[in-house]
């Protein structure tokens, strides 16, 4: 059996120690400053993004993204500082990056897009949109997808992806918005005559604001009548009631005027052949 030199053994500790404990002091206080700059650049963000109202879900995940991805840098430097090789290590990080990317290509589009909807916020609980060829009140705003709810009482999902991508119609986000209706009266009437009604109509409702005013003009002259169209403003939340009750009001005003509310007519000629 070999003989152990004890010496040669602690004569190698000790040049071991002498090289690798400076390094290891000075990556393990590297460790201890740079968590602690994390966490503070965290709460920094945390912060911040309660001052802008960012969705409490997409705060959670951006403070989690930072903090994990500067604890891998620190890892990465820290390891390095001790000696460990780290490009083989960072190229495995990037390949399964890569991997997982390519997996999740389509949950991931859905994904940035929830990012950019809790960021740009085009829209909020509560709002009446138009998007994708469907229309509804929003109750959720998830991070891969927005739930709406439709006048029918039907749910639908809208995968945030295409949603956040397309043409996103806000028909609530002002505090007012103008009700669009059309009628037609007659071409032997008096069509002034009609047009004050129409306006005084407008203009008398409890829910049609005053600025700007209710307008009521001649839009083309069709085949059977001449057509008008009447504009008036109103609160967003009114809108519907106006809607109804001005045009229940309609023909009453015009039948008051004496003004006729013409529909299509066709003469049928009949001819005798002897």
């Amino acid at each position: 059996m070999p003989e152990i030199d004890l010496n040669n053994i602690i004569k190698t500790v000790t040049e071991m120690s002498v090289k690798f404990l400076p390094k290891l002091a000075l990556a393990f206080l590297l460790l201890i400053i740079g968590l602690f700059i994390i966490r503070k650049l965290v709460n920094l963000l945390d912060r911040a993004l309660k001052r802008k109202g960012v969705d409490e879900t997409l705060s959670v995940f951006l403070e989690s993204l930072l903090s994990w991805g500067l604890k891998v840098l620190l890892f990465i430097s820290v390891a390095s500082m001790v000696g460990v090789a780290t490009t083989s290590f960072v190229a495995l990080i990037g390949a399964a990056g890569l991997a997982i990317g390519l997996a999740l290509q389509g949950s991931l589009a859905h994904f940035a897009g929830g990012v950019l909807l809790m960021i740009f916020r085009p829209f909020k609980i509560g709002d009446y949109i138009v998007a994708q060829g469907e229309e509804g009140v929003v109750k959720k705003i998830n991070i891969f997808a927005t739930e709406i709810l439709k006048l029918s009482n039907q749910r639908v999902i809208l995968p945030n992806g295409p949603l956040a991508g397309g043409v996103i119609v806000n028909v609530t986000a002002e505090e007012n918005r103008r009700v669009d209706l059309s009628v037609g009266v007659g071409y032997e009437d008096n069509v002034q005559a009609a047009i004050k009604a129409l306006t005084q109509m407008c203009a008398s409702h409890s829910k049609v604001i005053s600025t700007p005013a209710p307008f009521v003009g001649i839009t083309e002259y069709g085949d059977s009548s001449i057509n008008l169209t009447i504009r008036s403003w109103c609160n967003t939340d009114h809108y519907w009631d106006v809607f109804f009750e001005l045009n229940e009001q309609i023909k009453p005003t015009l039948d008051k005027a004496g003004i006729s509310i013409p529909f299509p007519q066709r003469d049928v000629h009949i001819f005798n052949e002897k």
